[in-house]
């Protein structure tokens, strides 16, 4: 407590218990007894949890999303070291200075109100820039490269919060006068400011000339100014003496690879007499990736905190990349492990990087692939979506036609989109750095301008909206785009620069590359993709169509060291198919082959799985079967696999045009047939068993038997997501009905396959018996398409709805009015729930001290949760 005010809540379980219980316990108190009008402990600012070898810490937020464990995060010291253990943790984190500092200066409300709590990284660069200001001006070392320095913190580490952090708190210093934010780019000024209005929409003043810089620089009211470097250098040119240029300034440069190297930077040491400079990066610039003689540290001054990608990985703040040197054309192959700029400018190549077969096969792969790659499997749309980065315009060209040309009879075509403008020929400071696109469409050649109009004539088209390329229209088409990628309108965005850099969409996990990326912009475009999610988004899956196999080694060897290859790539296709040991962890993981021979040998019938020993055994493997398959499905040669297996190996013909698809040899296809995998029909009896076995140890370990097992369930966790992400929809299993009952005219073979189907999913088992009925109870050969089945699905559904809600009232003799009142709000937000007085009010009249009033209101309960698990989706009135 701090003033007796509640604002710190511990939650711990005893060593061994997996911390994410503790995560659900605080979860569970949220929504019940937290966040209650009266509740005291509405001032609860701080979950600390932790089960004794594992602590963390997170805000409290009352927008739990489900996944909101990723976002709790560890303690540790200045160094990145983590500190986990309670004791430990209990002697930093809780001291009384470390913890106020973290309540009252390290939390920040954003705009929406969502309260956020920094990261200890964060912390830790925000004072050492804070004493860097403070022991420079007792030195009178301003305006001197020693009086700044540079904060290294990977790309998707929450820069902006850190260095809005930074200047809020340098603004409160008594001797400074004002803090510039400098950004680069107008979308990245836009970005920025939403950003830091978002943190504290008083704070910031953007201003869209130089007049208007220069005004906001005269107010008194503010002390943070966010401006562009172009406007900031115009302001110096123009402008011979403001008052200024003599007061104390701190200056906090976002992305500081940029133009903060040329002119700007010579202007801002003659013009300003007392300044202090900081730049935050993601990719410094080192000598070895250096194009002059100029890096990071040469004009910032020295590091004063870095937090790099090994260290985002480990702490799971940001995903590994998993890249594909997909070279599927062999015709191209020495054009495409072509690594001369020169060479690859030459008219001839150009051309022949750009031929139509090139273009078509590469097309094709994407539209095939797609899927897949984004973990959008039969019939449900969860999953994510993608960006496909080109070397040129002319590039985005060729492949926007030619995809929306092969999609154009698909019934559910992919939505693509695509932007670029002029980028201007500024001289790169860096190896590899991905040039600026101006917003300034006019400056485009007349082709790519037609283009251009005819690409956002057709975004237009598909969401009634209407932008142009005159650069304001366009400046609003960026960033409606920006957010509907965001929301995942969009399914495919093909760039040429815009998007690479600073551009975050945690929807995005597919990178499609055909443009040869380097250092600074290799690590730039493949971090669109490595955002935490959700468990299906285990890596950033980026497919290459160039060799760049050795441009990432060497991009991840320079922002990191030479051990980094191993923490920031996934393994290979062979290490999870034979299993591998994890170099960091040390720990041994079992590949494919040996976790589908297990379950082969030990459960090679799912109905026999039947102890409680067993039962736990087969969560186990079927959970790590779970995970390994859901990685391997983004790998193509997994694919390749299961498509051999669809066709018959001694039908000649058909081998030779599996061969031609996927570019195969005869060897490759006799190491495949030694591979084993399970059968569809066995994985939906293996899931089944696997959501039986959950619903069991719900329903049973509640209960009295848990006292008499001697089976510790502790270290099971149930792979729901992944279940999830192979979730089929209601609408799928319809549509199935159909497709079968063409096929067989047998109902009790129609049954037992639907059956199969719905017990393998975790969403619509409840609607088993519903389905069932539906199936006996219709004459299936009068509905004549796949919409007839759904609509007299649903309408069949709500008629049993309605009688059964009714026959549940009258048989437990409830309230009327009230229980349809409960029913219908439960259907609404999917779920029954005991909180309140809701469900008291449907109850018969009894006394509550009466002893059956509490086991009627249990087995009310329990009914009630059964039909709106039964019934939810299905729409109607009671």
């Amino acid at each position: 407590m701090v003033n007796g005010l509640p604002l710190v809540q511990v939650e711990l379980k005893k060593r061994g218990v997996a911390i994410r219980e503790a995560f659900n316990q605080v979860h569970r108190y949220t929504k019940e007894s937290y966040n209650s009008s009266n509740s005291l402990f509405k001032y609860v600012q701080l979950f600390v949890i932790s089960n004794g070898t594992d602590s963390r810490y997170f805000a409290n937020t009352v927008e739990r999303n489900k996944n909101s464990f990723d976002f709790t995060m560890n303690w540790a010291n200045a160094k990145n070291e983590l500190i986990k253990d309670l004791k430990d943790f209990t002697a930093t984190f809780f001291q009384k200075h470390t913890l106020l500092s973290v309540l009252f200066t390290y939390s920040v409300f954003d705009t929406s109100d969502t309260l956020l709590v920094m990261r200890p990284y964060q912390i830790a660069a925000t004072e050492r820039m804070l004493w860097k200001i403070a022991s420079s001006y007792q030195a009178k070392k301003w305006s001197h490269i020693d009086g700044g320095g540079y904060i290294w913190h990977t790309t998707g580490s929450g820069k902006t919060l850190t260095s809005f952090k930074a200047a809020r708190l340098a603004t409160q210093l008594d001797f400074i006068d004002k803090v510039f934010f400098v950004v680069d780019r107008k979308d990245l000024d836009f970005q920025t400011m939403k950003e830091y209005q978002k943190f504290s929409p008083e704070s910031v003043n953007g201003s869209d000339s130089t007049a208007g810089l220069k005004r906001n620089i005269e107010k008194d009211d503010n002390k943070i100014i966010v401006t562009t470097i172009q406007k900031l250098n115009n302001l110096m040119k123009t402008e011979g003496d403001l008052a200024i240029y003599q007061k104390q300034v701190v200056f906090i440069f976002d992305e500081c690879h940029r133009s903060q190297f040329g002119e700007a930077q010579k202007n801002l040491n003659k013009k300003f007499k007392k300044f202090y400079q900081f730049g935050f990066t993601g990719t410094p610039i080192f000598p070895q990736n250096a194009l002059g003689a100029e890096t990071t540290a040469s004009v910032f001054g020295r590091e004063l905190h870095s937090y790099v990608i090994t260290d985002a990985i480990r702490d799971e703040k940001v995903l590994k990349f998993k890249v594909d040197y997909n070279n599927v054309r062999p015709r191209f192959k020495s054009l495409e492990t072509e690594l001369d700029e020169k060479k690859l400018s030459a008219a001839e190549n150009k051309t022949a990087l750009l031929h139509p077969i090139r273009i078509k096969e590469i097309a094709q792969y994407i539209l095939q692939n797609f899927k897949l790659k984004t973990h959008r499997n039969q019939g449900s749309n969860k999953g994510f979506n993608a960006m496909f980065a080109v070397s040129s315009v002319d590039a985005a060209k060729c492949y926007y036609e030619e995809l929306n040309s092969l999609q154009k009879d698909n019934d559910k075509p992919l939505k693509i989109a695509t932007i670029f403008s002029f980028a201007a020929n500024e001289e790169q400071n860096a190896i590899g750095e991905i040039l600026d696109e101006t917003f300034e469409p006019s400056a485009m050649d007349i082709t790519a301008k037609e283009f251009l109009t005819k690409a956002i004539n057709d975004y237009n088209a598909m969401f009634k909206t209407s932008y142009g390329v005159d650069s304001n229209e366009f400046q609003n088409y960026y960033r409606d785009l920006a957010k509907r990628v965001k929301s995942k309108e969009i399914d495919l965005i093909i760039v040429v620069g815009m998007f690479l850099t600073g551009f975050d969409a945690p929807t995005l996990n597919t990178l499609f590359v055909d443009k040869n990326l380097r250092y600074h912009g290799l690590i730039q475009a493949f971090s669109r993709t490595n955002r935490i999610y959700d468990a299906t988004k285990t890596f950033g899956n980026i497919v290459t169509f160039r060799d760049l196999e050795k441009a990432t080694i060497d991009a991840i060897t320079l922002f990191g060291d030479s051990s980094t290859k191993n923490v920031v790539l996934e393994k290979s296709y062979k290490e999870y198919l034979g299993g591998f040991t994890d170099l960091v962890t040390g720990e041994a993981r079992r590949g494919y082959v040996e976790v589908v021979k297990e379950l082969n040998e030990k459960f090679p019938n799912p109905e026999d799985i039947v102890t409680e020993k067993d039962k736990k055994e087969f969560a186990k493997l079927f959970g790590e079967y779970l995970r390994v398959e859901n990685i391997l499905q983004n790998y193509d040669e997994f694919n390749n696999l299961k498509a051999l297996k669809e066709i018959d190996i001694n039908d000649t013909e058909a081998v030779e045009a599996f061969k031609e698809a996927h570019f195969v040899t005869d060897e490759d296809i006799a190491a495949m047939q030694q591979i084993e995998l399970l059968k569809e029909r066995t994985v939906q009896d293996y899931r089944s068993s696997y959501n039986d076995i959950r619903d069991w140890l719900r329903r049973e370990r509640g209960g009295a038997a848990s006292e008499q097992s001697t089976i510790d369930w502790d270290d099971v966790v149930f792979e729901i997501d992944l279940l999830k992400s192979q979730e089929i929809n209601l609408d799928y299993i319809l549509e199935l009905i159909f497709e079968h009952n063409k096929k067989t005219k047998d109902k009790a073979t129609l049954v037992e396959e639907i059956r199969r189907v719905i017990r393998a999913s975790v969403g619509n088992r409840a609607k088993e018996s519903l389905v069932v009925d539906f199936i006996n109870e219709t004459e299936l050969d009068t509905l004549q398409d796949k919409a007839n089945v759904i609509d007299s699905f649903f309408a069949f559904a709500q008629t049993k709805q309605k009688e059964e809600a009714t026959a549940l009232i009258t048989d437990e003799n409830l309230n009327e009015e009230a229980a349809k009142r409960y029913i219908t709000a439960s259907l609404k937000r999917e779920y029954a729930s005991e909180n309140g007085t809701e469900l008291n009010a449907i109850l018969p009249k009894m006394s509550p001290l009466n002893p059956q009033y509490l086991t009627k209101k249990r087995s009310v309960f329990q009914k009630l949760t059964q039909f709106v698990e039964k019934f939810k989706g299905v729409g109607g009135q009671l």
